[in-house]
């Protein structure tokens, strides 16, 4: 190799690696850390009529990580149905869960309770993290054979990834990459609400193009939204509990 050559290499690689280091900087900088909420973790009961066993499970988002516990949609939904129900929730949701945790960790519990009606809330992790999509059917579908063994009748809701391409904290082109591994993500699930009749609660599709419009629906970590961000998967999600007569 000539010495020009050479030199071109090392330039390359030296601006690539400070191209690294900028983007690892901006997203640790950009935003401040706020906390998992401490959530009820025993039964809450809600409203009054027909019986009906809620359950919560997934990530960050499921414990309305953002937010303070009350604005979140688990809490909210759980209190939505309770206008037509007598409603036993429970959340096993965790910070930080990808489908395989969901599986491994929630599932136990999920069963043990033994729900009418299972909202599943997670994908973004998986979307961030890099899992390959036949790990991800994998998980998600040892999840919901789980569920109906339990309840051959249990109700299965799922929310998929939120659009994380929206997300402040992530600098071109992570966005960029967020935005294409969200969508591998949720192509899984077309996959699996097919395959299982399962029911969307499209939060990407219905919500996406409002939080990259408005960063001001994130929490002060950029990442998370905030009580106005959940508001609008809220909506979404009491939405298609009407639409499916949930």
């Amino acid at each position: 190799m000539t010495k020009p050559g050479l030199i071109v290499i090392i330039a390359l690689s030296v601006a690539a690696a400070l191209f690294v280091l900028f983007e690892v900087a901006y997203i640790k900088l950009n935003g401040r850390n706020v906390m998992a909420p401490t959530i009820p973790r025993q039964v809450q009961d809600f409203g009054t009529g027909p019986q009906l066993r809620y359950l919560v499970m997934g990530d960050s988002t499921s414990i309305g990580q953002g937010t303070d516990y009350q604005h979140s949609y688990a809490y909210q939904t759980a209190q939505y149905l309770g206008q037509d129900h007598s409603v036993s929730f429970m959340n096993v949701g965790q910070s930080g869960a990808r489908a395989a945790d969901v599986a491994s960790q929630q599932l136990p519990k999920a069963l043990a309770f033994r729900p009418d009606v299972v909202l599943l809330a997670v994908g973004a992790n998986d979307a961030t993290h890099l899992t390959s999509g036949s790990s991800l059917q994998k998980s998600l579908q040892a999840i919901i054979n789980g569920l109906r063994q339990g309840n051959p009748a249990v109700k299965i809701v799922v929310t998929g990834s939120p659009e994380m391409s929206a997300v402040p904290r992530f600098p071109w082109p992570i966005n960029w990459l967020a935005g294409l591994r969200t969508r591998q993500v949720n192509k899984v699930y077309s996959r699996l609400i097919s395959q299982n009749h399962l029911v969307l609660a499209p939060i990407a599709q219905a919500t996406g193009p409002a939080f990259k419009a408005d960063p001001t629906l994130f929490a002060a970590d950029n990442f998370h939204p905030n009580a106005r961000g959940y508001q609008l998967w809220i909506h979404v999600i009491e939405t298609t509990f009407s639409q499916n007569h949930i």
